[in-house]
Order: structure tokens, then sequence, then C-alpha cells
């Protein structure tokens, strides 16, 4: 089973959630898709085995055939290439590579070439096999190395489930993480703020018409306006995870919480069975 862990925002225990879930279900796959920010490595510590280069394709222009026809730039929306004193310049921080501009390029003066954007680690954390995405400071998007993370999801196996720690917010690169799940993990902090947020990723997940329960994240008595949002709305919470000096403590010296605490590892343990149950339905 996929299973795909968002939040509205960062700082809500995503990453946390994610973690500790890996963990508690003993042999699985954590799945560093905050590729711009991504610190679950900071937790499970794992053993490098391989690092590899993600690239994509950018133009690259031969100015002795170019006839400053100006047709690719008009074409680029991303304004990656430009005239400069009659000389075709190409700005490959800004490119999408859609590959459009080569196409219509009518004196075949722009070829491909390869830049790298980032890097994906593997490594192993006790039975957690940990895949992490990472974007070059400056990059445009992360998307193209969540698209190569995804194609190195293992074949499905319901003894080792995968666990997608996504990018915060909802925007493409989140869409991206959730596409091949088979549930998505709301986190939600105990606030107005949160439940702003968590009605935010609640929208994309019933657009990609995608199962999904609620976990509400540093839990303390009284007002809690995103357990009235998932009432409202008739939404399944899964889990209260409780706002404690303990907790914090681990999290503060980058443990994960089940590997040292009985307690917090059943926690995680009975999240885990109901996400399966939900996930079953």
């Amino acid at each position: 089973m996929r299973i795909a862990v968002l939040s509205g925002k960062g700082g809500a225990g995503k990453t946390f959630v994610s973690v500790n879930l890996a963990c508690a279900a003993g042999r699985a796959v954590y799945m560093d898709c905050d590729v711009e920010e991504p610190d679950g490595h900071l937790f499970l510590k794992p053993e490098i085995r391989e690092t590899r280069p993600v690239t994509v394709t950018v133009p690259e222009a031969d100015v002795s055939k170019c006839k400053r026809c100006r047709k690719c730039i008009e074409f680029c929306r991303y304004n990656a290439l430009a005239l400069l004193r009659d000389r075709l310049m190409v700005f490959p921080e800004v490119c999408r590579s859609c590959g459009g501009c080569i196409l219509f390029c009518p004196q075949k003066a722009l070829t491909e070439k390869k830049r790298e954007i980032g890097t994906i680690e593997t490594g192993i954390s006790g039975q957690v096999t940990v895949l992490t995405g990472r974007l070059n400071p400056g990059e445009v998007s992360g998307v193209p190395i969540i698209k190569e993370l995804m194609e190195k999801l293992p074949e499905q196996d319901p003894k080792r489930p995968v666990v997608i720690d996504c990018p915060p917010g909802s925007a493409c690169t989140v869409m991206e993480s959730i596409r091949k799940a088979d549930f998505c993990l709301l986190v939600a902090e105990p606030t107005r703020f949160g439940a702003h947020n968590l009605a935010m990723v609640y929208d994309l997940v019933k657009l990609f018409g995608k199962p999904f329960g609620v976990v509400l994240n540093k839990c303390l008595p009284g007002e809690n306006p995103s357990e009235d949002f998932c009432r409202e709305n008739r939404i399944g919470i899964l889990a209260w995870l409780p706002y404690e000096e303990e907790l914090g403590s681990l999290n503060a010296r980058g443990l994960v919480a089940v590997r040292e605490n009985e307690r917090f590892r059943k926690l995680f343990e009975k999240l885990l069975l109901m996400v399966e149950k939900e996930a079953a339905r």
C-alpha cells in the first residue's frame, strides 16, 4: 500500500508522522518528496547506498544556424530565450523543458542538452528503505525529481508499505506526489490556521478522488478548529497525537519516537492499522 502524507503548511508534523509510520511498519519504504527541503533523513539517518543525478533537457543554440526569426522566443511563455544584440540567448534556469522551441525552429538551430537539477539518494535505516529527492538551490520546479522518485516505487506488497512524505501545500509538486498513492493521510494542527490549511489539502484529495483520513497533531484539551472542520465535513479522524514534552524532546534530538518509546510505537502501529482498514473500504 502506498500512503501519501500531506499537510497544508510546513511544520504541521507531516514528516514526523511519515517517519514514525514507516518505522512502525517495520519493513517499509520511506520516500521524501519534499525535494526543496527534505528532512526525513535527519531522523532516519540512513546509510546511503547510491546517489544519482536527476537531469532535464534544455535547448542549446547554434548561433551559426540562427536567422533571428524569433519564432522560438514567441513560442516560449517562460522567457527562457531572448535576442540580445542579434544573438540568441538561452536561460536554462527558467526553461520548463517542454521542447517546443526546438520543434518550432525552422532552421534547426536549437538542440537538446541535459542539465542537472538535483539528486536522488537511496539508503537504508533499519528495515526501512529511504529514498530522498533533493532539488538544487535556485531551480524552478521539483516535479522532474518527484517523477523519477515515483518510477522507483517498488511493486505493490501488502507486507511492505510505502510512505510518501509530500511537500507542504497543494501545488503541482504535491499533485505529482499523490498521483500513485492508494491512501492520503492529512496532517493538521488544532488551530484556525491549521483548519484553513486542512481545508486546502482536503479539496485537493477530493479532486483526485483519493481515499483519505486525518491525523490531528499537537492536540491539547479545549478548542480544536481542525477537529470541528472534520466533524462538519464528515471526515474520518484516524488519530489524535498529543502535544507533550517527551515527543518534542525526541524530535528536537532527531530521534524516531517509535524506536525510542513503546507507547508511541503502539500508537503508530494502531494508526497504520486504521489506514489499512480505511483504504480497504
